[in-house]
């Protein structure tokens, strides 16, 4: 095995952790500070994608596409925060999965509808990365990495950074903070709660349409592609912590890792002790299962994930 296709992997698993980070973060926000089960999550990163691809084809823009992405994403949670979830904060937490799975089955029409519109087809549509990002770039060791996957990596990262900033060191951020622990005294102490928790979903839609965008160019745009990123965001959630912006970072690079190396290396184990087409069966299905088994084991020993407050 090549070192070198080794560390491409690491760098694939690290570029997928801060796809997944971006989701995760939205998310756990949402949860903590609101309470809020929110299934619908995966239709905002469906609903950015499409925003870019969309607009990138009617321009020839990836940037006015991106733009696009972060505007539409937040448009669209902040009308189902205002519209639908907010009278859903008091009820249990049944409503709230009743409620944003419809909101799941509205999105794909939705979306369906305007893309027929706009471009005149249903079909899977596909985004070109910029041209300042096209090719690859020449990393020590002599790797050549997509420039455009490297570019993802650095940009998760710089939004994890503004995160940490925004919520340890800005009025807003001490707000949220507060809210996540006693709502009803910060709601007493004279700060609009209403106001806040639409900051705060549409900061998470905006999150997780940025992550449609970026992972655009990389898979297709679809409809129903932002369910199984939501299932991924949910386990990188359970590992990290509820409500922890630390424990979404470290729990999605840990997913992000665990996924693309198990997919990677156990194949290749497997072939030293059966044939390489039976290795390649087995390593797939047991590479699909090491996250939740990771999962589970972090439950066993942390119930409330690395980084989720102690009862």
């Amino acid at each position: 095995m090549s070192t070198l296709l080794l560390i491409e992997q690491v760098l694939n698993g690290l570029q997928s952790g801060v796809m997944l980070f971006l989701m995760a973060a939205g998310l756990t926000l949402v949860f903590g500070v609101m309470g809020l089960i929110n299934l619908a999550h995966g239709s905002l990163y469906m609903v950015g994608a499409f925003a870019c691809a969309t607009v990138a084809l009617l321009t020839g823009s990836f940037w006015l596409g991106l733009a696009a992405s972060l505007a539409a994403a937040a448009a669209a949670g902040v009308l189902v925060e205002v519209t639908v979830l907010r009278r859903l904060y008091r009820r249990d937490h049944l409503d709230q999965v009743l409620a944003t799975f419809a909101l799941i089955l509205i999105f794909s029409e939705a979306i369906t509808f305007t893309q027929k519109q706009l471009t005149g087809t249903s079909l899977p549509m596909y985004l070109d990365p910029p041209a300042l990002l096209a090719g690859a770039v020449s990393l020590p060791f002599g790797i050549q990495y997509p420039a455009y996957r490297l570019a993802i990596i650095v940009a998760g990262l710089l939004v994890a950074v503004g995160l940490f900033l925004l919520i340890g060191k800005t009025r807003l951020g001490i707000r949220i903070r507060a809210g996540e622990s006693d709502r009803e005294m910060i709601a007493a102490l004279g700060v609009d709660i209403d106001r806040l928790y639409t900051l705060v979903f549409a900061l998470g839609a905006a999150l997780a349409g940025f992550a449609g965008a970026m992972v655009g160019a990389i898979q297709s745009v679809q409809v129903g592609m932002g369910e199984p990123v939501l299932i991924l965001a949910f386990v990188v959630i359970v590992i990290g912590g509820v409500g922890s912006i630390r424990g979404a970072l470290w729990g999605a690079l840990l997913v992000g890792l665990t996924d693309t190396l198990g997919r990677f290396l156990l194949p290749l184990g497997f072939a030293e002790v059966m044939d390489p087409a039976s290795a390649r069966a087995v390593g797939a299905s047991l590479a699909s299962m090491l996250i939740y088994i990771l999962m589970a084991l972090v439950l066993i020993f942390r119930p409330t994930g690395l980084f989720g407050a102690r009862p």
